[in-house]
């Protein structure tokens, strides 16, 4: 399958491929020009700067048809690109306090027996799952020595079983194999299904400097796609209220993935949790979910089920390792999905390096993000002129295909250190503390994206509109 072809918008070759590939997907036609500034790139055997610009142009110019669509006139869209790289790193500058880790400790790539693997730790219980298969200490060391004794595939295999989460190193022709990766390959970037029928007003408190105001999104994402789309939904007016089961944290992350948002806990496995959900989903116009395939089917609650509850939803899921094939259940991060598909290793290739070598930043999770912030976006559209809901799918191993197929970009320094006109005016007053919010990277004509709220802690809301 082809992602990438040429355009006529504005940037380099591999931006203008990239953005026409996520057009494509996503039902638009060819991309209005698009003003793109800023320079440097992300060093990377990839195109990952391009594919930040790509990604985030993507969102602005659905978001910009539907002004159209609601007010009449387009505004012209602008992304400065280096500004939406910055963004794919980090997005604030702490003020007198210190982020959180972003990692665990044993977290990492190990040398096993055969070639090398990633283990994801960061929640509890996936290291728990890794530790115990390993039979190791929880240090760095011990696990070192416990994963040399594995071939990777085994070890990966073992972990999964357990209820962990890692990678062995494929190469990007090894992956192309795989029953996995034949699966992805077959996919769409975006894979759309018409809903039911419902009810008018949709929209009905949006001004043109403000499009989403009144519209209500319920954000059952986590670590790190979903919740940089509903990031994007928040900065133009949505209400955003994001629901976490009672022992979830991912505190490395919040600083960045909550900002706009409410943030509740709720157990979906709980009756009283269930009909409190299905009362929230009955009030909601989009839902934005990151559960592997058919987890809601399990609590009764299918997209079906869902379209009932709400009908005219805009219903948007993500899954790592694509939404068919036999790891269409596999848990999966960004991370993780980089040493499967090969980006890992063409990066080492590239490098000349002795181990993998990853992307310099999260980049599928957060255009994949602004992937499925675009997908709501051109479903809120299409509601406006047919008055019927819409399902949309992606994955995390679809973005890495549509970056693997991108045109190579031509050498560049990396972009200019973060500076003081980087940030906006104030600092924003997180719960953690002062902070420097960078300028968003997406500019449209009189539409700023702005938050209401500034990024806090979890269970700060309760599980209401």
């Amino acid at each position: 399958m082809t992602d990438v072809a040429d355009t006529n918008a504005s940037g380099t070759p591999p931006f203008d491929a990239l953005l026409t590939a996520i057009r494509r997907a996503l039902g638009a036609g060819d991309a209005p020009p698009v003003a793109v500034t800023g320079a440097g790139a992300l060093p990377s055997v990839c195109p990952v700067s391009d594919l930040a610009a790509a990604s985030v142009a993507a969102a602005g110019l659905a978001l910009a048809e539907l002004v159209a669509a609601r007010f009449g006139e387009r505004p012209a869209v602008a992304v400065d690109r280096r500004l939406a790289a910055l963004w794919f790193a980090r997005s604030l500058a702490p003020q007198g306090w210190e982020l959180p880790p972003v990692w665990d400790a044993v977290a990492g790539d190990y040398r096993a027996a055969d070639g090398w693997i990633r283990l994801h730790t960061n929640a509890p219980h996936h290291r728990a799952a890794a530790l115990s298969v390993l039979g190791s200490a929880p240090e760095r060391a011990a696990v070192a020595e416990a994963v040399a004794g594995w071939t990777a595939d085994a070890l990966e295999a073992a972990i999964v079983a357990a209820g962990g989460c890692a990678a062995a190193m494929r190469s990007a022709a090894a992956w192309a194999a795989h029953p996995q990766g034949a699966a992805v390959a077959r996919e769409p970037l975006v894979s759309w299904e018409d809903g039911e029928a419902g009810p008018d007003g949709l929209l009905a408190e949006a001004r043109p400097d403000r499009p989403l105001a009144g519209l209500r999104v319920l954000d059952l994402t986590r670590v790190l796609a979903g919740p940089v789309a509903t990031r994007v939904l928040a900065g133009y007016g949505a209400t955003v209220l994001r629901l976490d089961p009672p022992d979830w944290d991912e505190p490395g992350v919040l600083p960045e993935t909550t900002l706009g948002k409410a943030c509740a806990r709720l157990d979906l496995k709980d009756p009283a949790g269930r009909a409190r959900f299905e009362a929230l989903l009955s009030g909601a116009d989009v839902l934005v979910h990151g559960y592997r395939p058919d987890a809601l089917a399990r609590l009764g609650l299918d997209a079906a089920a869902r379209a009932r509850l709400r009908p005219g939803l805009i219903d948007v899921g993500l899954d790592a390792y694509g939404w068919t094939g036999p790891w269409r259940e596999r848990r999966g991060f960004d991370s993780l999905v980089q040493m499967s598909c090969g980006l890992a290793e063409a990066g080492m290739r590239g490098a000349g390096a002795d181990r993998p070598v990853p992307l310099p930043v999260q980049a599928l999770d957060h255009a994949t993000g602004y992937v499925m912030a675009a997908a709501v976006l051109h479903g809120l559209a299409r509601r406006l002129a047919t008055g019927r809901g819409c399902a949309a799918r992606t994955a995390l191993a679809r973005t890495a295909a549509l970056l693997l197929a991108a045109p190579p970009a031509p050498p560049e320094p990396a972009p200019a250190p973060l500076g003081p006109d980087d940030c906006m005016d104030a600092p924003e007053p997180t719960a953690w503390g002062p902070a420097l919010r960078l300028r968003p990277p997406l500019i449209l004509a009189g539409v700023p994206m702005r938050w209401d709220r500034p990024a806090g802690r979890l269970a700060t809301a309760a599980p209401e509109w």
